[in-house]
């Protein structure tokens, strides 16, 4: 019988054999290949831990020989190898290995955890777990690592969360444990406004006030931590030319203003969303937004007869019919831009002022290099085949790329937001409409004054395409935003900036 083996990659790396610590391999690099062998619980290509691992040694397959054979040597027993090797790929046998990091995902997927348990993978993720790994001149590694320590910080901030809740944990315990968070967290908005509401709840408000001021302080927002009541949206549907039913929905009070659906829709999922819930509900203050889920995703039609830029101008216009708006504002994201463009060129007597957040005018088959576009076609291949599926990684392409630097939490919820609102297939016709785009020959044609903001580091669209838009439509306004986030969220000082140009904006040409 296989001898019972713990593995704790949370602290300082241990091996335990019958509750018995075993040497530890004394090289650092072959110890942190044994964690990354663990944490990842997958099989690695040679050439990639060759890479990570060993790109500046003279002889990268032998010094990764070495290292498995002394991670074999520590880990395998006469009655089993737990490292798995062949002549392409490595991987770390996990079935008769207890993980510590294991231990804290079973808890924190478990419905109904024991408060014990919680509080025991709370002090396990305390501090950063694993900085202990960090390897010098191994950058690649190190990035993975910084990624894994972000992941592991935010799901300590899950497990606070579910300790704070739970019934039978007293509210001294709740707090120590919501401090502790911010401590180690301080510009977590998530983390200081749980705090905050705690303290609220148990009227200790002069210290509620003072996390109000140091979140302020730390991370430079002009938001305060209050969450306010979102506004009641009402729902309703309209049918374009070609028989597809579009869903709309309306919300606030005051003159509409109108947005272009984007990359990707959902009316009722993104309307509170962690995304996108701040922007619209700032939007929906002053203005009754209109927003809808154009054809292909949301709660439209998802089996239609075409995807095709065309079509996503006709979506808009069929909405401002269906509403009858005469004079309205127009707003577009990302290639909601371009459609945005179209439109008012379309429509120059009902388009009052254009607003445009990064937006391009051409799209990746016609303004990308070679390079580029064979990068998109390989991405296209991987909607195809996993788009679909549980296993996150092919949205994260798109996850990452919008924001990011955006916390795991949320880069986890539009990962699955993606996969609910629309289909393999659809995501994949998505993208090819995305590229044909072209609406460079209608820029000089724009009459409504028009506002451009672009993130100075948008990691999806680069800022030259914004400003390429800025300087073709006649009499725009530029505004780069301090930012790396096609998406800007509501918690960067990017956001706030961006709202109060687009309120500003909207002021100035009220009467035109």
């Amino acid at each position: 019988m296989t001898a019972p083996m713990e593995l704790q990659v949370l602290g300082h790396l241990t091996l335990l054999r019958d509750k018995v610590v075993m040497p530890m391999i004394s090289s650092r690099k072959t110890r942190s290949l044994l964690a990354y062998l663990a944490i990842t619980d997958q099989a690695h290509p040679r050439e990639h831990l060759c890479e990570v691992f060993f790109d500046n040694t003279s002889d990268p397959r032998g010094a990764l020989r070495w290292s498995l054979s002394r991670i074999r040597n520590m880990i395998d027993t006469d009655a089993a190898s737990h490292l798995i090797v062949d002549k392409d790929t490595v991987q770390l046998d996990l079935r008769h290995i207890s993980l510590d990091l294991g231990f804290v995902h079973d808890v924190n997927d478990d419905p109904a955890p024991a408060p014990a348990d919680l509080i025991k993978c709370a002090e396990m993720l305390t501090h950063r777990p694993l900085t202990h790994l960090h390897l010098p001149r191994s950058e690649d590694f190190d990035d993975w690592l910084s990624r894994e320590n972000e992941t592991l910080q935010d799901l300590r901030g899950q497990i606070v969360q579910k300790i704070a809740a739970a019934p039978s944990v007293s509210d001294a315990e709740a707090l120590r444990w919501l401090r502790s968070w911010v401590r180690q967290d301080p510009k977590s908005r998530v983390a200081s406004q749980a705090l905050w509401q705690r303290l609220i709840d148990l009227q200790y408000l002069d210290e509620a006030d003072e996390v109000a001021l140091a979140f302020q302080s730390k991370t430079g927002s002009r938001r305060g931590l209050e969450q306010p009541q979102p506004l009641d949206q009402k729902i309703g549907f309209c049918e374009t030319q070609d028989g597809v039913r579009i869903a709309l929905a309306s919300v606030g009070a005051g003159p509409a203003l109108v947005k272009a659906a984007n990359w990707l829709n959902h009316l009722e999922r993104d309307w509170q969303s962690p995304i996108w819930a701040e922007t619209f509900q700032a939007l929906s203050k002053q203005n009754t937004l209109v927003r809808y889920d154009e054809r292909g995703n949301g709660l439209s039609d998802w089996d239609v007869p075409e995807i095709s830029f065309s079509a996503f101008v006709d979506d808009l216009e069929t909405v401002v019919d269906e509403l009858q708006l005469d004079r309205f504002p127009l707003l577009g994201m990302s290639q909601g831009c371009a459609v945005s463009i179209a439109y008012a060129v379309r429509h120059p007597h009902r388009v009052s002022s254009l607003i445009l957040i990064g937006g391009y005018a051409a799209g990746w088959r016609v303004g990308m290099t070679p390079e580029e576009i064979e990068q998109r076609e390989a991405v296209l291949t991987l909607t195809r085949h996993g788009w679909g599926t549980s296993n996150p990684a092919y949205r994260h392409i798109f996850s990452q790329t919008f924001m990011p630097d955006a916390d795991a939490d949320r880069l986890a919820w539009f990962d699955e937001f993606q996969r609910k609102t629309t289909s393999p297939e659809n995501a994949v016709r998505f993208q090819e409409a995305f590229g044909d785009i072209d609406v460079r020959h209608l820029l000089g044609q724009v009459k409504a004054p028009t506002l451009v903001l672009h993130a100075k580091g948008d990691q999806r669209i680069p800022l030259a395409h914004g400003q390429a838009l800025a300087d073709a439509i006649p009499n725009a306004t530029m505004v780069a935003l301090d930012s790396r986030n096609h998406i800007i969220l509501g918690d960067e000082p990017a956001w706030q900036v961006c709202m109060d140009e687009i309120q500003s904006f909207l002021r100035r040409h009220s009467n035109i």
